[in-house]
């Protein structure tokens, strides 16, 4: 062995997982130069995220009937805030010469016995009736909700109090019950839309109650209440945001029932007075003119069937999706 071997530095090449070389090296690099495996799996994260992002609308538009029932629900609701979108006619005067006329291009609808145009009547008529219908599906669902969830919350004895009063509505006809309530607050469409959502408070009142007395069990809720936190405070927080989802689909289910309740309430006269356009006192207008202008009760009539059809299967795909149970 010479000097030299014995005076020069060892040499050795560095390691791949020496820690020095390991502070300044990304472990996720690719060798090969491309991108980051960090990168690209965020990536499949993010394309992943849309897709499941998009599938509740790629849902809706493989279902032809869902989509146009949306349509039609769009569309009325439109003639209620805008109506002067899609008529030029005057829903209260008409022209005396052109009673009774067919159904045309002039007049889609046709006219009434007094050469109004059939079809402005309905189109302005459609912010009276979806109104009351609102209102109708407001009261009944603030109340009903309201009922169920202390029902199904403290139990006992204020449960079967109130489940009692509720069995004594549901043992009573709605529209029954419905002008009842109009007897006792007199007529016009907003004494109509309250008497009917005061009628169906006892179904809201139910399913309130049922997915209370679930979601009361699980172990959040329990664990809030161990933890000191004051009923009304679980009870906003946990149990009625986890139990709306059911009583939404209920909502959407009873808005058609209820705008045909309140189309069956004012073509027996309790809606609002005329000239005012309403839907069931447009198809009551009609009867006498069944002989000779078929499109007075009929295309009217057509209108609230597609209205209360469209509605129905909007919560039909809502029962899917929250569970009616």
């Amino acid at each position: 062995m010479t000097v030299e071997n014995v005076l020069s530095a060892p040499t050795r090449s560095i390691e791949p997982r020496d820690p020095f070389i390991e502070a300044f090296v990304d472990p996720d690099a690719d060798p090969a130069g491309g991108p980051a495996a960090a990168s690209l799996e965020e990536g499949r994260r993010d394309a992943a995220a849309r897709r499941f992002a998009l599938k509740p609308v790629v849902g809706v538009l493989t279902q032809p009937t869902l989509v146009a029932s949306m349509l039609v629900l769009a569309l009325v609701t439109l003639w209620a805030l805008v109506p002067s979108w899609f008529t030029v006619w005057d829903p209260i005067v008409g022209v005396p010469q052109d009673r009774l006329l067919p159904p045309s291009t002039e007049h889609i609808f046709g006219t009434d016995n007094l050469g109004r145009d059939l079809y402005a009547r309905v189109v302005y008529g459609a912010a009276t009736s979806l109104a009351a219908t609102t209102v109708a599906v407001v009261v009944g669902l603030a109340v009903g909700s309201l009922f169920g969830l202390l029902a199904g919350f403290l139990r006992g004895f204020v449960d079967d109090a109130i489940m009692r009063f509720m069995d004594v509505l549901l043992a009573i006809p709605s529209l029954l019950l419905s002008l009842a309530l109009i007897t006792a607050l007199g007529f016009g469409t907003l004494n109509v839309a309250v008497a009917v959502g005061l009628a169906s408070v006892a179904s809201f009142s139910r399913v309130m109650r049922a997915e209370v007395l679930q979601i009361a069990t699980a172990v959040y809720v329990e664990a809030a209440r161990v933890s000191g936190v004051r009923w009304y405070t679980v009870l906003r927080r946990h149990v009625l945001p986890n139990a709306s989802g059911p009583v939404v689909a209920l909502a959407a289910l009873e808005f058609g029932v209820m705008v045909l309740a309140i189309s069956s309430l004012s073509f027996l006269g309790f809606g609002a007075p005329p000239p005012t356009p309403e839907w069931g006192s447009l198809v009551a207008g009609g009867r006498d003119y069944l002989a000779v202008a078929w499109w007075l009760t009929t295309l009217p009539g057509l209108v609230i069937v597609a209205v209360v059809l469209s509605a129905n299967r909007i919560s039909r795909a809502l029962e899917r999706n929250g569970g009616i149970r």
